[in-house]
C-alpha cells in the first residue's frame, strides 16, 4: 500500500523544535511569576478637599459718635469813642520842647577811641607820609656822617669793586633805626659796610601821619668810588 503523507506533512521531524519552544515559554511564564510585585490597596476617598461652611457673623452697629458741637460766633469788639472838648487839658508823660538858646545844655555824644585801630598804625609800616623822617641837621649833615664813617673794604679796593647800593630800613616812632637790608649790592664787603654805617646813625627825626609819629621805610643810596 503506498503511502499518501508527503514528507512536507510529515510532523514528526519538527517534534524537537516545537519542545523547545514550549519549555522556553513555560520557563519565561516561571520567571514573569517570580518578578511579579503585588501593592496593598490604599483607600483614597478621604483625600478629597474638605470645607467647612461658617456662618458669617454681621456686627450691627448701636453706638453713634455725636458730631463735634459748632464753633462759637466771633465776639463783637466795641470800640467806645470819648470825644474831649477843645477846653479841656489832657495829660501828656512826654514833653517836647521846640525852644532851645545857648543856655540850654545839650550831651554831646563823643565816640570812644578803638584801641585796636591805635595798635594797627602801631604796627602799620608807611611808605608815604604827610612828614617824612629826616636825618637830624638835614641831607648835608647825613651826607657828611656816610663820608666820615664809611671805611672802603680792603678786598673792595684790591678788586677794584666800586658802584652804588641800595639800602632799606625802618625808622621808628621814636626815630631809631631797624630792619636795615640791602636791596641791591655790589659785593666785596661793601655791603656788609654800609649796613654797619647805617645801623649806628643817630636817632632820626620820625616821620607823622595826621600829627601821630609812624613807622616809615626809607630806602637810601650809598655810591662808593675809588679815587683816581
Amino acid at each position: 500500500m503506498e503511502k499518501k503523507k508527503t514528507e512536507k506533512a510529515d510532523l514528526e521531524n519538527k517534534k524537537g523544535l516545537f519542545l523547545q519552544i514550549g519549555l522556553v515559554i513555560t520557563l519565561a511564564g516561571v520567571l514573569a511569576a517570580f518578578e511579579w510585585k503585588t501593592y496593598d490597596a490604599v483607600d483614597m476617598s478621604g483625600l478629597g478637599r474638605v470645607t467647612e461652611d461658617f456662618e458669617e457673623e454681621i456686627v450691627i452697629q448701636t453706638e453713634q459718635t455725636p458730631p463735634p458741637p459748632p464753633p462759637p460766633p466771633p465776639q463783637e469788639i466795641i470800640t467806645e469813642l470819648e470825644i474831649v472838648a477843645d477846653d479841656k487839658e489832657i495829660e501828656n508823660e512826654v514833653e517836647i520842647s521846640a525852644e532851645a538858646d545857648e543856655r540850654v545844655a545839650i550831651e554831646v555824644y563823643i565816640a570812644p577811641v578803638v584801641e585796636e585801630e591805635e595798635e594797627y598804625e602801631e604796627q602799620q609800616i608807611f611808605q608815604v607820609v604827610e612828614d617824612p623822617p629826616g636825618f637830624p641837621g638835614g641831607d648835608e649833615a647825613r651826607m657828611r656822617y656816610l663820608q666820615d664813617n664809611i671805611r672802603y673794604p680792603a678786598i673792595a679796593r684790591e678788586a677794584g669793586i666800586q658802584g652804588t647800593i641800595f639800602i632799606s630800613f625802618v625808622v621808628e616812632r621814636d626815630g631809631s633805626i631797624t630792619d636795615v637790608q640791602v636791596l641791591r649790592g655790589i659785593g666785596g664787603g661793601c655791603d656788609e659796610e654800609a649796613i654797619r654805617v647805617v645801623r649806628n646813625m643817630p636817632r632820626w627825626t620820625p616821620g607823622k601821619q595826621r600829627g601821630r609819629p609812624v613807622r616809615v621805610q626809607f630806602t637810601m643810596p650809598i655810591r662808593f668810588t675809588l679815587a683816581g
